[in-house]
Parts: structure tokens; sequence; C-alpha cells
């Protein structure tokens, strides 16, 4: 009877077998491009993909080759420059427009024009009010004095009286002091002399009484002149010297200086101030303005420090005007032409062929224009060396194998900033190109991949537009550095408002740098450094766009994508929390785990996060079957008590996950964690119950192969650090009071017995940094099991007020 039932249980697992392998729905993992999610794609990029790699490289040559070499298919072997083999004589009559020429001369005309100006009413009000305000504080001023008592100039005459009230208080205190005995300085021929003098002439006709009442009437007119100038400190641009002048003046002098200063100063504004115009040339048109006035030389400098000191510019760029007045004088330029009577010659043997010669020789066919093939064969060898280059660089900076539908999109990219140039729009594709490829491939491949792009996109269009090719290239430059490192779309699209601004910015510094004059920068550079601008934010909200588009055709996966799919509120993270909720909490402990890990070695930590997620989610075909999610109730494979049955429920985990990822579009990245985080290993439990089994009836035969996962084994560091980490997980879990180094023995145990097993040969790990990562996962293990304070009974039970 043990015999049969022996018999029948092999026969099951014999059918289970070819069962398994004749409906097998995941094949044996694959990295090349046709077998991975092909059934989607069309049929046109399924053959670009089949293609074998030579091909692949040949059609990149010839296409961007033919390309960039346009030029080269119709040129003149007899152009402007050359020396002409032989004398060349008019067959006929002929008359011809050089459109080259008469461009370039209305293009020099429309940028060397100088701008037309016009007054800005808000600054010269600005500058009319500065100088009202000036000549009313000297009115005031002027009141101010206008209340003294009067003097008889017959007592001291009105210079005296000025030069009194003006006098500084140590001379006017000498003059009061020295009133009596100052005979002998009368003589000196000055004002102070002359004041002296006048004074004790008065105080010699008069009583002392009277002396002292003029004595008072001066002290006041001292101190109201100190009161009067203490308003004009505010005018640093007028000295104490002109204070004196304008406030020395007599009622009608002041009027009349008051208006010449308001007609000079209007005047000046009507006629307008440049920018840039240099303060003498200011000064100049004051003095211009005030001279034939019969100004005493004083007063006419203190009007000149008035006015001009308050002097600014009022006159700005019509950008409008300007622009109409540069194309009506291009326009009035009438077109270069070449004529020539038949029989003439053209150009003589030896001689160098001109422009105008050059006309008249390609209008009359002339010219010999062919293919250039030294030029194409040129272009072929630049863009062959551009290819070698960058895919040298690729392959050392991508950390994974180089797919076929990589270099197909790369070819894509590369093709169409020449592409968009042959049609001479003003602008190319090259800010949109660093933006993708830094997001898809990092930083220096992008940085690589735009330079030679760049490169030989200037072959393509010679100097011509260069200043175009400059500012897309700078702006590109930016998005290939800074693109990879961005984690949301919004920073994305601030990198778009980024890269439009140095593009526009770029634009206008070299075109600026290119002009012979300055002429041309508010009505032809400032719309220009806009317009690129925008073509720039353009681009960078187009490569925003197509993003999510290229990423799934072209399976590729970037940090903005991977933070989208390690959203816990994806339709399969949400069901796996749901039908298998032990698996997703042993999966955010891995997860933890493999993090901490892959900051450690500088891996791609998005991608551990996501792939770790996801490694787990074909547990969801058959929740019981997996310890963690049975929540302490039977465990099913007890009642199966068949240890080649209870292993396939295990390993379909693996190709169940395959299916479910598949359906929800994962991207291959993500799905590769699936079977090479279980690699080639053992499933050990049912192996030695197996094995239990054939030891009590040796006719079971043990196929060690049926125990173990289907792989392929961890072929990138970060599925690597999973293997371990979902190793470990269950080990580190079950250790409660262990000590840190306990659990260090247990972790290195189990590494050891990965590499044993030769499940990291391909990973890219190394035996030194398997004891890193044991280090790292016993941190995390100590932070998730760290020691809780016991509450005493008290402090748990309910306090009730009494």
């Amino acid at each position: 009877m043990k015999t049969l039932q022996s018999i029948s249980q092999t026969l099951k697992r014999w059918q289970q077998t070819y069962n398994n392998q004749s409906h097998q729905e995941y094949p044996q993992q694959s990295y090349s491009d046709t077998d991975q999610n092909m059934g989607t794609k069309p049929k046109w990029f399924k053959f670009i993909c089949k293609v074998h790699p030579p091909v692949m490289i040949l059609l990149s040559v010839t296409t961007i080759t033919g390309v960039i070499s346009y030029r080269y298919y119709n040129q003149p072997e007899l152009a402007a420059g050359t020396i002409a083999p032989n004398t060349i004589i008019a067959p006929e009559d002929g008359s011809f427009i050089d459109y080259q020429t008469t461009e370039e001369l209305r293009r020099n005309t429309r940028n060397g024009l100088l701008p037309t100006l016009k007054q800005d009413s808000s600054s010269t009000d600005a500058i009319k009010g500065v100088i009202r305000e000036r000549l009313e504080k000297i009115q005031q001023a002027r009141e101010i004095l206008l209340a003294n008592p009067e003097i008889d100039s017959g007592i001291l005459s009105l210079e005296i009286q000025q030069y009194l009230r003006a006098t500084n208080e140590t001379q006017w205190r000498n003059i009061v002091e020295n009133t009596d005995n100052l005979a002998t300085l009368s003589e000196a021929n000055s004002l102070f002399g002359q004041a002296i003098e006048q004074l004790i002439a008065y105080q010699q006709r008069v009583d002392e009484g009277q002396f002292d009442n003029l004595i008072n009437q001066i002290a006041i007119h001292r101190s109201n002149y100190q009161v009067a100038q203490s308003l004009l400190t505010d005018f640093p641009e007028i000295t104490d010297a002109d204070k004196r002048e304008f406030l020395d003046l007599s009622e009608q002098q002041w009027r009349e200086v008051r208006d010449l200063v308001n007609r000079v100063t209007n005047r000046i504004l009507t006629q307008g101030i440049p920018i840039g115009l240099p303060e003498a040339i200011r000064i100049e048109a004051v003095q211009t303005h005030l001279s034939n006035r019969s100004l005493s030389p004083s007063l006419e400098g203190a009007l000149v420090s008035l006015i001009s000191s308050n002097l600014r510019t009022n006159l700005i760029t019509d950008e409008e005007a300007t622009r109409v007045r540069a194309e009506r004088a291009a326009e009035e330029i009438e077109p270069i032409v070449v004529t020539i009577q038949a029989n003439e010659t053209i150009v003589n043997e030896g001689q160098q062929i001109t422009q105008a010669d050059f006309v008249l020789l390609d209008n009359f066919g002339l010219s010999r224009r062919s293919v250039n093939w030294g030029g194409v064969l040129t272009s072929g060898a630049l863009t062959g060396g551009a290819l070698v280059v960058f895919m040298a660089i690729a392959t050392k900076r991508t950390q994974r194998r180089l797919r076929r539908r990589d270099q197909f999109l790369w070819w894509l990219l590369s093709i169409s900033v020449p592409v968009i140039s042959l049609f001479d729009v003003g602008y190319n594709s090259l800010p949109a190109v660093g933006f993708l490829m830094s997001s898809f491939y990092g930083p220096v491949v992008a940085v690589a991949h735009v330079s030679l792009t760049a490169g030989l996109t200037l072959f393509q269009t010679g100097t011509l537009g260069w200043q175009y090719l400059a500012s897309s290239y700078a702006s590109s430059i930016l998005a290939a550095i800074i693109a990879s490192r961005l984690r949301s779309r919004e920073e994305l699209a601030f990198l778009g408002g980024g890269v439009g601004f140095t593009q526009g910015a770029v634009y206008f510094v070299v075109t600026v740098a290119s002009t012979a004059t300055i002429g041309s920068l508010w009505y032809a550079v400032i719309p220009g450094t806009l317009w690129h601008g925008a073509v720039g934010l353009t681009y960078g909200v187009i490569a925003l766009g197509i993003s999510p588009y290229l990423e799934r055709f072209f399976d590729l996966i970037t940090p903005i994508r991977l933070a989208e799919l390690s959203n816990p509120n994806r339709p399969l993270l949400k069901r796996l929390a749901t039908e298998a909720p032990g698996t997703f909490q042993h999966t955010m402990f891995v997860s933890s785990l493999a993090e901490a890990a892959a900051r450690k070695l500088n891996c791609n930590v998005e991608l551990v996060r996501a792939g770790t997620l996801y490694h787990d989610i074909g547990k969801m075909h058959d929740p019981l079957g997996f310890i963690e999610n049975q929540m302490g109730g039977n465990n099913k494979h007890d009642q199966i008590n068949d240890p080649w049955e209870s292993a396939d429920i295990i390993k379909k985990h693996v190709s169940e996950g395959i299916l479910m990822a598949k359906r929800h579009g994962l991207p291959q990245a993500i799905r590769n964690f699936i079977p090479e985080h279980q690699g080639t290993l053992l499933i050990s439990y049912f192996y030695y119950q197996a094995k239990t089994q054939a030891e009590d009836n040796p006719d079971i035969a043990i196929d060690e192969t049926n125990f173990r996962y289907d792989g392929p084994i961890p072929q990138s560091r970060e599925t690597g650090i999973v293997m371990l980490a979902d190793g470990c997980e269950a080990a580190l879990r079950s250790l409660n009071d262990a000590t840190p180094e306990q659990a260090m023995a247990m972790v290195n145990k189990i590494f050891k017995a990965r590499w044993r097993d030769h499940q990291l040969d391909d990973c890219g790990l190394r035996y030194d940094e398997l004891p890193i990562i044991a280090e790292v996962f016993i941190n995390v293990w100590q932070q998730f099991n760290h020691k809780r304070i016991v509450y005493p009974k008290g402090a748990l039970e309910m306090k009730t007020s009494k």
C-alpha cells in the first residue's frame, strides 16, 4: 500500500512538471531586445530592435552624414574666393541680382542704424520738478531776508551790508569790539576795512544809542541770514558762494535769473539728453545757453552748477520707430545687380573669383556645380568619429547593457537637430535633447551627446547662424547637467524656465558681442532675445511632455517615473497591501534594508526602492501559500504534504509576478527584480523535506533543479542588494533579544551562503563590500527593534476624577 502511494505521488509530480513546462507562461529571463515585452510594439520598431548592431551603426552614420552634408550635394566648384582655372567668357548678355550681397548690405544697415529716440515725459517732468524745488527754496530763503529792518544805504552801502550779514562770527566780533580804535585799519583796501571805516564814520556822527541800534539791526540781519542759509543745506550741488550769489540779488535781478533758469532748462530738455552723455558736454551746453546774458562770472558759475547738476537723461529708444526706420532704410537699398555683355570676360585665368564673378558664373551655369565627395567623406568621418567617442562614453557611464532600442532613441534625438537646421528656422532642438538624454541616461552621457551633436550641426551650417547654435548649446548643457538630478515634474518645469532664460541671455551676449554698433540693441537684439528665450522654454515644455511617452515606448526609467511607481496608491501596491498584508510588511522592511545599503554603496536608490516594492507581487496569486500571510492559521503546505507541489507554489510567485508586472506596464528594470531577487536559490525547506521522504522510500528520485528558482541570478548591484536584504529580512525579524554581534554573525552567514552558491557572480558586488552591507542591515534592524521604556502599571490605568 505504501509503495502504491509513492508511485501515485511520483506520477502526480511528473504530470505537474509536464504541465508547467508545456504551459509555462514566463520564459527564462532574457536581456535581448527581442524578448522583452515586444508584443505591443509596432512592426517597424521590432525590426529596428532585431537588426544586427553593425546595421544600426551603418544606419546612424549614413543618415546623419546625409543630413549634415546637404551643402555638398550641389556645391559650385568655381565659388567666390577660388582661383579661375581658365579665362571664362560670357556667352550672352546678362543682368542678375546678387541676392547675397544685397541681403548682407541690408542686414548691416539694419544693425548699424542708430536708434530713434523719443522724450521720456516722466523723466522730463522729474527734472523740471527738481529745479523748480530748488528755485522755490531759494525764494523762501530770500523772503526771510526781506523781513529784515532797512538800513539806510547812506549809513552802510549795500555791498557792506551784504558783507556784514554773511561774514563769520569772529570777524563780526572783531568789528564790533574795535570800532573805537580802528582808524589805522581803515587804510586797508578790503571789505573788512571798508566796513570798519563806514561804521566809525557813522559812530562819529550819531550818539551812542543810535549806533547801538545800528549794531542790533546788523545782528538781526546776520541771524536771519543764517536761517535763510539753513534752508539751502539740502542742495549739495550749490556751494556757499553760490548761495550768497542768489541771496544777494535784488528782487528784479532774482526774477530775471529765475526766468532764465526755467527757459534754459526747458530748451535743453526739449533738445533732449541721451543716455551716456558726458557731464562735460552737459555743462558746456548750459554755459552756451547762458552766454551773452550780461551775468557776472560768479553768478554765471552758480547758475551753471544749479542747472547742469540736476540734468539727467530724458531720451529713451523708440523701438517701434527705430524698427520701422531701419526696415525702411533697408528696403530703400536697391538690389545689387551684376551686368555683363556677351563675349566679355567674366574672370581671367589665375584670378580670384569675386562674389560678382560668381553671380555671373552661377547664373550662366558655368560654376560647375556637382557633388563634393571630399566634403561628404569628411562629414562621414566626423560622424563616425563622433559616434565612436559617444559610444565609448556611453558604454563606460551607463551601468547596464546598452540595448538596441537605446541606440535607436539616440539616433532619433541626434538626427532631429541637423534636420531642423536644414530649414534654417533660427533654432534647433538641442535643449530638448539635453533634457531627455540627461533624464534617461545621466548628465555625462547627455553632455557628451549634445556637445558632439552641436559640433556636427556647426559643421553642417558653417558660421551662418552660429549665434543660434551657441545659445541653444548653452541651454542644452544646463539641461543636461541638472535634469537627471530633479525628482518632480515641478522641478523640471522650473528647469524649463532656466533653460529659456539661459538661451535668451546667451543669444543676447553673443549677438551684442558680434554687432558693430549698439544701435541695433533695442529694436533687434531684445526681440530676438525674448524669442529665443521663449523657444528654449518651449523645448523644455515639449521634452517634459513627451518624456512619459518615450519612457513607456522605449522602456526607460527616470527618477521621476521611479518615484511615481513607488507611490503606495499604485494599483498593484494597493492590492498587495490588501490581499497579502504580511507580504506587504515584509516588502516594506526589505525596502528599508535595501535602500540604506544602496545609499551607502552609491547605487540607484530610487530604482532599489521601486524594485523592492514590486519584487514579491507574484505572491498575490496564492497569498496563503506563504507563511507571512497565514496570520497564525493553519499552514497550507501541511495539508498538501507534497514538497514538490509546495515548491511549485513558492516558485510560481516569480512567474506570476512577471505576468502581473507586464500587464501593468512596469518597466523592464523593475521587472528584473522579481526573478533576480531569488536567482537560482534552493527552496531548502521543501528540498530537505523531499530528501526525508526519499530516505523512507528509495523509489523517489530527487532532482535538485525542481527545488531551485529558474533565475537568472542578479545581474545588477541593485538586484544583488535586494537578494541579500530579502534573505536577511525573516532572520532579522525573528531576533528579539539578540545582541548586534549575534545578528551580525547571522547576516554574515547568510551572505557567505549566497556567495558560495554563486548567486552574486554577475551582479558586480565585490566580496569586500559584503561587510559594509551587513553593517548597514544591522543598523536598520536596530532602528526597527529599539528598546522601549517599560511603563509602570499605574501609568497605564485610566485616572478617574473623584
